[in-house]
């Protein structure tokens, strides 16, 4: 790790990206030159039809996977070439993970579930208690640290995901469809949880199908067919001064 990064620096850069399946004789190609960049504080959605790559993308947006070919840039590092330690410590410290099927850990309490990514991190114990508080206040479920997953209901497992995700004051929030399984009442109280995040400055990038959750967003990039349709261009970027400083990775 080096100097906290410039506000200008791009949480993400994708450059030229293309990822084939398959092997030589009978490849599957799936993105084809995909090109994004992302600043520090924007909330961007990402939507398109079936089969269109989204799901590709965000393997490699969340260094899940990598390119076949181009390079991804995440706070300055290029990941696409980075190996599995870094990798492994990039997912962990400098992005925060939200799944349409919240990935909580079943027999976890909701602060140990909160906890989780400050332990594997090395926080002290007594700092990630403290964090763990704070979190679990900010979402609404401080009355729900120590119920389990079992005993939540859809929209309290989605806020202790995203409590989590937040745990390590990661560089971006990515979301894979956040509102999937839950009702439009909860989904409605979720996204006002996630443009609350943006307003505090957090940088976020969601995928998903719904096109009015996408519509709602400041910005807006369509793929299909593996390439980049459509961007709305940056609109709604929060002032410099309320974006948080994240470490340039080295």
């Amino acid at each position: 790790m080096s100097a906290p990064a410039e506000n200008g620096t791009p949480v993400i850069r994708l450059c030229d990206v293309t990822k084939v399946y398959g092997t030589e004789a009978n490849p599957v190609p799936v993105l084809h030159g995909v090109g994004i960049e992302v600043l520090p504080g924007e909330f961007v959605t990402i939507t398109g039809p079936s089969g269109s790559g989204k799901s590709t993308l965000l393997n490699i947006l969340g260094c899940l996977d990598r390119p076949t070919a181009g390079s991804y840039e995440l706070l300055g590092l290029d990941v696409s070439r980075a190996d599995e330690t870094t990798l492994s410590r990039v997912r962990n410290r400098q992005i925060g993970f939200v799944f349409q099927s919240f990935q909580l850990i079943p027999h976890l309490t909701v602060a140990e579930n909160i906890e989780l990514p400050l332990f594997y991190a090395r926080v002290p114990r007594a700092a990630r208690q403290r964090r763990t508080k704070e979190l679990a206040a900010s979402v609404g479920l401080a009355d729900r640290m120590h119920h389990r997953p079992s005993e939540l209901s859809g929209g309290e497992c989605q806020r202790a995901a995203i409590a989590r995700a937040l745990a390590n004051d990661p560089a971006m929030l990515l979301a894979d469809e956040p509102t999937g399984n839950l009702d439009s009442k909860t989904s409605a109280a979720i996204l006002a949880l996630v443009d609350e995040l943006h307003g505090n400055g957090n940088t976020i990038v969601m995928i998903t199908h719904d096109n009015e959750i996408a519509e709602a967003a400041p910005r807006r990039i369509k793929i299909r067919d593996g390439r980049v349709e459509a961007d709305s261009g940056r609109s709604g970027l929060v002032p410099p001064e309320a974006v948080p400083s994240h470490e340039v990775l080295t």
